[in-house]
């Protein structure tokens, strides 16, 4: 019996369908953009959550837990972004608007994998932000939760040529993206800068999703983001949680991080601090099941 050709999307086509789904992260770069004017008020950035009906009872939801409620109940938006502050308001919305996004998405692991590796990519860039004191560790942290977000976009427009692409990686070696490109004729790096391009993010977050895989290929001014995102994508792939067939095939560019002092020892230090933040903000799903943020 025949088997019927193989039919891939265009980039064009993938890109299209990802900008048409909902719950897309695109609310995220006027998110950052509010949090970090300093003479934006609390109303302000209440306002903007109410936005997204599903953020804002997030929000309220953190607010009002064990952690933060000593002081009472948070009644209102505002009262909650008030309580729990830019730096907890940022790190919540960031990972709650790109963790809806994954609903949906066929072809890639257990519910929540992409998010629990997306969370521990972005701790691990912002820890070695932390440690090296080079770039802003929550522009790390931001780069290290939206760079793979192209591969979302694949599983849900081509997970019907994911078994091609398994296939290609098993008899010619190489990446999972170099198997991206010979199956589709691109790869999530391109689509995830494409898609953040369109959504208005910064030009160093396009970057960091164009390049994460190939930093040498990145501009100049990226290096050092790229160097730091490169350097989080090992740590976060080595302690595993979230890390799926595509994460496993990544290849890492050794030299370039010792280039910028990202030695075997800092990385196995860094290690210990990523896993015990992840667990701290994760807890029980750390390892399994959805993520309800």
């Amino acid at each position: 019996m025949s088997t019927a050709p193989l039919s891939i999307p265009s980039l064009d086509l993938v890109c299209e369908r990802a900008l048409r789904l909902p719950c897309s992260p695109a609310l995220l770069p006027r998110l950052i953009s509010v949090l970090v004017a300093p003479d934006s008020s609390a109303d302000e950035v209440a306002d903007l959550i109410k936005v997204d009906a599903a953020l804002a009872a997030s929000t309220l939801r953190l607010a009002n837990s064990a952690f933060f409620s000593a002081n009472g109940k948070a009644d209102s938006v505002t009262d909650a972004v008030i309580r729990l502050g830019s730096r907890e308001l940022y790190r919540l919305a960031a990972l709650a608007l790109v963790g809806r996004w994954e609903t949906g998405a066929g072809g890639r692991g257990e519910p929540g994998d992409f998010c629990r590796h997306a969370l521990c990519t972005a701790l691990a860039a912002e820890v070695l932000a932390e440690t090296s004191e080079r770039i802003d560790p929550q522009a790390a942290y931001t780069a290290g939760l939206v760079c793979d977000l192209g591969k979302l976009a694949l599983a849900h427009a081509c997970a019907p040529c994911f078994p091609a692409i398994r296939s290609h990686c098993s008899a010619h070696g190489g990446s999972w993206s170099d198997a991206e490109q010979a199956v589709l004729g691109y790869t999530h790096a391109e689509v995830g800068a494409r898609l953040l391009k369109a959504w208005n993010f910064p030009e160093p977050l396009i970057a960091a999703a164009e390049f994460c895989e190939h930093p040498t290929k990145a501009p100049a001014e990226s290096l050092a983001l790229l160097a730091h995102l490169h350097a989080a994508k090992y740590v976060a792939t080595s302690f595993g949680p979230g890390v799926t067939e595509d994460g496993f095939l990544f290849e890492l560019n050794t030299d370039f991080l010792l280039e910028w002092g990202f030695t075997p020892e800092l990385l196995q230090e860094s290690m210990s601090i990523v896993h015990e933040r992840a667990r701290t903000r994760l807890q029980e799903k750390l390892t399994h099941g959805a993520l309800v943020l």
